[in-house]
């Protein structure tokens, strides 16, 4: 996977994922689920912010989740961070077995 490249304090760009199963290679219909990344330095245990997707329901049905940064939620310090990404639907949760990669850069 791809490394995602931040700078501490930005609030862009904004994460876009599409999710797809493995075995098919098919899109996720995330119509009517709750999607979260969970952010987190690497090699700690703490979550630092919890996202929800901003999808319009068109790009859920297309299996495409939209995490925007808010002010705030990376003013962290530098270093290698990582991702989670989950979706609800009613009562079942499915957690996305492959982290996202992230380098936070100081800014200047």
């Amino acid at each position: 996977m791809t490394t995602i490249n931040l700078v501490s304090g930005d609030t862009r760009p904004s994460i876009e994922i599409t999710l797809t199963r493995e075995d098919t290679g098919n899109v996720i219909d995330l119509s009517g689920s709750t999607v979260e990344l969970k952010f987190r330095k690497k090699g700690t245990s703490t979550v630092l912010v919890t996202k929800t997707s901003t999808a319009s329901s068109s790009e859920a049905q297309a299996g495409k989740a939209i995490f925007a940064w808010s002010p705030g939620d990376l003013n962290v310090s530098p270093g290698p961070y990582e991702g989670e990404v989950s979706f609800t639907l009613g009562s079942n949760t499915e957690t996305v077995i492959e982290l996202l990669d992230f380098n936070l850069r100081d800014d200047f």
